[in-house]
């Protein structure tokens, strides 16, 4: 993942990986079959680290708008701390590296990325079943704005290295998802 953090999905190839490893590139073919089966394992297991990273650190005794805001903070030390590896977030590099190719690739990107934004959305309806959301509240617009703003910080953290960018978003985030 440290190649693909790096130099994106598409700067891991099972050349560069068999050179990493001082492997024969025969032996890295054999595990992975092709560049794509590749790229596709080293996303997933991205996703899974992100998981561990970000919605595994909300405490499950958390309920409603809680809940929802600790995946907000745990998001933004993801974010600010460097995610997976140096360059910011992993999956929202892949997104924009494959967001205009078809394929398996840019289809598991999208996959991922709706699995998401359906989990951020599922915590918001429950913040509004719980009462702390009014029940009026847009559950897919709670988590197209908190996408957009992690998005945000993330390019303000990585390109712009704006120290004050964690805490604006937070903020953003915590207005976003109801309150404070």
């Amino acid at each position: 993942m440290v190649i693909a953090a790096r130099d994106g999905l598409e700067g891991v190839t099972i050349g560069r990986l068999a050179d990493d490893l001082e492997m024969s590139k025969a032996g890295v073919y054999g595990h992975f079959g092709s560049k794509e089966a590749l790229q596709l394992a080293t996303f997933d297991a991205a996703v899974e680290q992100f998981r561990q990273l970000v919605p595994a650190r909300v405490p499950r005794t958390a309920t409603g708008i809680e809940r929802l805001r600790h995946l907000c903070d745990a998001w933004i030390d993801y974010l600010e701390h460097g995610g997976i590896a140096e360059g910011g977030c992993f999956l929202t590099a892949a997104a924009t590296e494959f967001d205009g190719r078809p394929g398996p690739v840019r289809d598991a990107v999208a996959q991922a990325a709706g699995r998401w934004l359906a989990y951020l959305e599922h915590l918001a309806a429950a913040a509004v079943e719980t009462g702390d959301l009014p029940p009026d509240t847009d559950p897919a617009q709670i988590a197209f704005e908190l996408n957009g703003i992690a998005m945000s910080a993330n390019q303000a953290i990585q390109l712009q290295r704006d120290d004050a960018a964690p805490q604006r978003a937070r903020r953003a985030m915590h207005r976003a998802a109801g309150g404070r």
